[in-house]
């Protein structure tokens, strides 16, 4: 199922992207799995509605050097354990909105990736069973005002301006293993990264272990899973796009802060 949250005239839903048609979700309870979601009979065309971000996360999880690729590109040795930072929720945004370049960057890049979206809460998670509380999984450009992280030591406010995290634009709940998902950003159509989840040096699985062990993961938290090589620079007026394998692809234009 492609999951999505659309706006209909000013009110927020999820639904079921099947071609061009969105039929109107329900859920009623904490979890949001794929068996929670009820059809409410309603059904729009991708004409009438605007898709946001497919999910409204309390936080975002992100990975750093999580790619072999990427490290080599770095010159960085091969993490011996997960390196994580956060994004706040007022980071995300959805297909099609504006990245804001701003004021404070004389350097913002694109990074592709991943992202696997929190069902059901989740703590302490064994390795085995941390996929059972995954709803599916995103695409994500994990935005970075890059002259800001040597300058701070950490990678949060680098990475923690709104917009900063674009999502969507659906959420593939049939995925049965992310470690063999082809992976491309495009920037103003041209290709400047790929490669394949494969390339992972810690799997989604034991990614949500290790961060379940240390904080709760809530229904629609999303784990970003790392990027590949080819990062560079984005300017107001490109395009940005994330393409992943029956995911489908994510664009957002960037803009100078008005």
């Amino acid at each position: 199922m492609k999951l999505t949250r659309f706006n209909h005239k000013g009110t927020v839903n999820y639904g079921r992207l099947e071609e061009d048609r969105i039929h109107e979700l329900k859920t009623g309870g904490k979890d949001i799995m794929p068996d929670s979601f009820l059809e409410t009979g309603r059904e729009y065309s991708l004409e009438e509605v605007r898709l946001t971000a497919p999910c409204m996360p309390s936080k975002v999880i992100c990975l750093g050097l999580n790619y072999r690729s990427h490290a080599e590109e770095m010159n960085f040795p091969l993490p011996k354990v997960p390196i994580i930072f956060l994004k706040p929720s007022t980071a995300v945004i959805g297909p099609q909105e504006p990245i804001i370049y701003p004021p404070q960057s004389r350097r913002v890049d694109y990074e592709a990736e991943l992202g696997a979206v929190i069902g059901k809460k989740a703590f302490n998670v064994p390795p085995d069973l941390a996929l059972d509380y995954v709803l599916g999984y995103t695409c994500a450009n994990d935005v970075t005002a890059r002259d800001k992280q040597p300058a701070h030591g950490q990678w949060t406010y680098a990475k923690g301006f709104d917009t900063f995290c674009p999502l969507g634009p659906v959420i593939e709940t049939g995925i049965e293993d992310p470690e063999a998902l082809a992976i491309e950003g495009l920037l103003n159509g041209k290709k400047v990264q790929a490669s394949n989840t494969s390339d992972h040096i810690f799997s989604v699985a034991k990614i949500i272990s290790f961060v379940s062990a240390c904080m709760t993961l809530l229904p629609g938290d999303v784990i970003l899973t790392g990027t590949c090589s080819g990062i560079g620079p984005m300017k107001p007026g490109d395009i940005f796009t994330v393409k992943i394998a029956t995911i489908g692809e994510l664009s957002n234009p960037v803009k100078e802060e008005s």
